[in-house]
């Protein structure tokens, strides 16, 4: 009898553990399903026209703050995933979108957002707002962003986090990059999350 009850408990914790854990996918990014609010926000394309996260809704979606100026973090982490995606199957690429977030409106325009991102490949959209805006989006993924003192020539610095979100198709948050993951870890967890798409 006791070996039953010891059975049962067993099994009874493995179903509440695959409830918390989800698909028991052992990821290589973190993941963040039920700790972040699903994608929403409303800021504005390269062509000057509002970009929802509808726009590209069923796609699994990278979202990143940025800026065009940025010396070293920017160009790696883009370079970083775009090198990600291309390792994916080919028939998975068009269904992955890489959102590039400006928090430097004052210098990014809309146009000047895309084509900076137009430089390392498709899939990629540039978006930028107001800084009201931008701030209200960056808190919602408790993030934040800040300007330095501008120089004599009016050049400043912007810090920002090197943290990329992945949503899934559904606008879910699903995972959060680590700065350490290789190109290859990153392309599987995005195939995963392809994959489970199409399920």
């Amino acid at each position: 009898m006791t070996g039953i009850i010891r059975a049962l408990s067993v099994m009874a914790l493995m179903l509440a553990l695959a409830g918390c854990g989800g698909s028991g996918v052992e990821w290589h990014a973190k993941n963040i399903r039920g700790l972040m609010p699903d994608l929403e926000f409303t800021l504005t394309a390269p062509d000057g026209e509002p970009f929802t996260a509808e726009d590209r809704a069923g796609q699994v979606r990278l979202l990143f703050f940025g800026f065009t100026n940025c010396p070293d973090i920017c160009p790696a982490t883009m370079a970083r995933l775009q090198n990600a995606v291309k390792q994916m199957p080919q028939d998975m690429r068009d269904e992955v979108t890489l959102l590039f977030v400006s928090v430097d409106p004052e210098r990014d325009t809309p146009e000047r957002v895309g084509e900076y991102v137009d430089f390392f490949g498709d899939n990629i959209v540039g978006l930028t707002s107001d800084e009201e805006t931008l701030r209200t989006l960056a808190k919602r993924y408790r993030t934040t962003f800040g300007y330095g003192k501008p120089d004599e020539n009016g050049d400043y610095d912007v810090s920002h986090s090197n943290a990329v979100y992945v949503f899934d198709g559904q606008g879910r948050a699903r995972l959060l990059i680590r700065s350490d993951q290789s190109i290859s870890q990153i392309s599987e967890d995005l195939e995963t999350l392809v994959r489970q798409g199409r399920d």
